[in-house]
């Protein structure tokens, strides 16, 4: 018996059917993420190798600036591992969203072609980054033990945060990803945001530096929480649970409402790109 599918009008019960509909195709994202891992890196000279240079440079860079140049404190911190602690999770995160932001556009071959839930697209992005953050965490590693940086059980912690980091990379993902199906301007505006989302975000200098009456707008940042939840659980820094709490209310805030604007334009996917 064949099996037919009926694409229907948008309502909060097909949304919900769609959401389960990528269960049924996760043989597809589990090949659309395979796919980009091997694209990633093909026909380089390094490879590979690509995933440890990137982050490198940005830490030697956020290094120089910080760490020389401004000399920000780090309680005690090497400045070097201090800024790996937080190159993580903004080097996952701007990547999800980066590559998440034109995946639909630079799919769109296989989307006028055949059916299938359109929002497997980005989150195929956000697996096939894991390679990337899993290398990220292994350079961490090896730089605490140089650094002599013992591991305690409080190091456990990191996996809920890093679970809060793919979330975030799967929430603004999906938002970019259909706000550049309609406004094509994001590809251009993407690039700069992360650029200045980079300073932004407590990589290289502590979220205690930041004034008290700015707080608020640099809590807002969810990788902010997440950061410096990360640097509580490797080098039992103060953390602000507070801080913690905005930056789980915000990304489920995003993530749900991406997905839903995500399912609404799907049906209209294939005419606008």
């Amino acid at each position: 018996m064949s099996t037919v599918t009926v694409i229907e009008a948008g309502s909060p019960i097909q949304y919900w059917r769609k959401i389960k509909e990528c269960w049924q195709y996760r043989d597809l994202l589990r090949m659309l993420s395979y796919r980009d891992i091997r694209v990633r890196y093909a026909q380089t000279v390094l490879g590979i190798t690509w995933a440890v240079i990137n982050p490198m440079i940005s830490v030697l860079l956020l290094y120089f600036v910080f760490g020389v140049v401004v000399k920000v404190d780090t309680g005690g911190i090497p400045p070097l591992l201090f800024s790996m602690a937080g190159i993580c999770s903004w080097n996952y995160f701007s990547r999800v969203v980066a590559e998440a932001g034109v995946s639909v556009i630079g799919a769109q071959s296989l989307v006028k072609k055949v059916y299938f839930p359109r929002l497997i697209i980005p989150l195929s992005k956000a697996i096939s980054a894991l390679v990337d953050l899993a290398i990220v965490f292994f350079m961490l590693s090896g730089m605490m033990i140089v650094y002599h940086i013992p591991f305690t059980w409080q190091a456990l912690m990191i996996i809920p945060f890093t679970m809060l980091t793919i979330l975030a990379g799967m929430a603004f993902g999906v938002w970019v990803s259909a706000l550049t199906i309609r406004f094509r301007d994001f590809t251009h505006i993407l690039p700069l945001v992360l650029r200045i989302g980079m300073f932004l975000s407590p990589i290289a200098y502590g979220a205690s530096l930041v004034p008290q009456p700015y707080k608020w707008a640099f809590n807002l940042n969810p990788l902010s929480g997440i950061i410096e939840g990360f640097r509580w659980a490797l080098f039992h820094t103060s953390l602000d649970l507070n801080a913690v709490w905005i930056s789980i209310i915000t990304i489920f805030i995003v993530l749900i409402s991406g997905v839903w604007y995500f399912l609404r334009m799907d049906q209209y996917i294939a005419d606008v790109i």
